[in-house]
């Protein structure tokens, strides 16, 4: 792991502090932001009717938010470089609180689609730094951490878009808006006092290789790998909303109601969250290798058999197809410090999540949507399940390299 003076991170002379105290402050402030990223989908019907919109509309200000925050993790990074990590954390959670009541006292569609952006300006600072905050402190035992880290944005997911719904039955939209920004404010303050100073989390310096031993440099090997990585992590964030998207209609054809189509997503979303905290430390255990071509190959096989299957079989299925979608990205986020070249951990995470989010965000919905609009939802479904294994080959190349690296990671 690189040290902080490495990166031009300000430092001071804090104790080491307990890697967990680190990892249960970025976990609360990953919890608020999912949840601030998902709380979306349950205003958009109140905005809707609030602001006549379309469902173009509707969709521009869902990207609003997700666009925001894929396009500035690099210069959240870059940021972080100048006021330290903990500085630029504290600051995004009050920047997307910010947004929250600005959207809260918007009076038409400008001032809400300005507040999306800029609440989505400030969570793109948590995934990055906080990622490579758990890296730091946890070193070369970093994988279930990160796991874990996964496993507390589904939480926030799970729990943030009900609680706005409670909310919005006792009190207008608006109002709703206000105490979720103060929950932001709050969790501010809380991670301002758990999360240490950088130079607390600086690891020991690893002996660097010779390029004089290695010919062309360690350098061009973690920039394959790394390049590797992230074609994987495209592919493996566009299968999973692009299955997620025709969900509900497949459901429908096979004779859900509504009310069982919401339960079908509740059931993917939590097997999803089990899914984030159990493989991390399984990669760690088994090995990157395996257990990314077990999930890969599970979540094509549960996808087709729920294409296939009548419902009632097709609904116990939806948590073991939650755990294959969602698992592979511990795995993933995990390899991201062992690739990171020149120690850039940073600046890595946050290439990675603004492609893999953007992806996610843009190109998948648009490629998917309309092989939906060609051949129906079960072939675009289908196509989900293909994509999940093109990862399988890109990941026995970037196998050879991980064997190379300095970390014991098993294959």
């Amino acid at each position: 792991m690189p040290v902080a003076s490495d990166l031009n991170i300000p430092v001071d002379q804090t104790p080491v502090s307990d890697p967990r105290r680190v990892l249960f402050g970025v976990g609360i402030n990953h919890a608020l932001h999912d949840g601030y990223t998902d709380l979306i989908y349950v205003l958009l019907p109140v905005w809707q009717n609030e602001f006549a919109l379309g469902y173009a509309t509707l969709a521009l200000l869902r990207t609003l938010y997700s666009g925001a925050l894929a396009a500035f993790q690099v210069p959240s990074t870059l940021l972080a470089k100048s006021l330290g990590i903990r500085t630029v954390l504290v600051l995004g959670t009050l920047l997307s609180a910010t947004g929250y009541a600005f959207a809260g006292a918007s009076g038409g569609l400008v001032g809400l689609c300005a507040a999306l952006a800029l609440g989505g300006i400030g969570s793109s600072t948590q995934h990055p730094l906080a990622s490579s905050m758990i890296a730091r402190a946890y070193g070369r035992s970093a994988r279930g951490p990160l796991g874990t880290y996964n496993f507390a944005g589904d939480i926030g997911k799970a729990s943030v878009p009900p609680l706005i719904g409670y909310l919005l039955t006792i009190w207008n939209w608006r109002s709703a808006l206000w105490i979720i920004a103060g929950l932001g404010m709050i969790v501010a303050v809380i991670i301002a006092y758990l999360l240490p100073n950088d130079r607390s989390l600086e690891s020991p310096r690893r002996p660097e290789r010779s390029r004089d031993d290695h010919p062309g440099g360690a350098s061009q090997t973690g920039r394959t790998g790394f390049g590797l990585l992230l074609a994987i992590g495209v592919l493996d964030n566009s299968a999973r909303p692009a299955f997620l998207l025709y969900l509900p209609f497949l459901l429908q054809e096979k004779g859900a109601a509504l009310p069982t189509v919401g339960l079908a997503l509740s059931l993917v979303f939590l097997g999803g969250a089990f899914g984030k905290a159990v493989c991390g430390w399984l990669g760690d255990r088994v090995g990157v290798t395996r257990t990314v071509i077990f999930t890969e190959a599970g979540t094509a096989i549960t996808i087709l058999a729920v294409i296939s299957l009548p419902l009632a079989p097709a609904l116990v299925l939806l948590p073991l197809l939650g755990v294959m979608l969602n698992g592979t990205s511990s795995v993933l986020y995990g390899t991201v410090p062992e690739l990171a070249t020149g120690g850039r951990v940073e600046h890595a995470f946050a290439v990675f999540y603004t492609c893999t989010l953007g992806g996610s965000a843009v190109a998948a919905p648009l490629l998917y949507g309309r092989l939906g609009d060609a051949f129906g939802p079960a072939w675009a479904a289908t196509a989900s399940a293909a994509t999940a294994l093109t990862v399988i080959p890109l990941m026995l190349a970037l196998s050879p390299v991980l064997s190379r690296g300095t970390s014991p990671t098993k294959m």
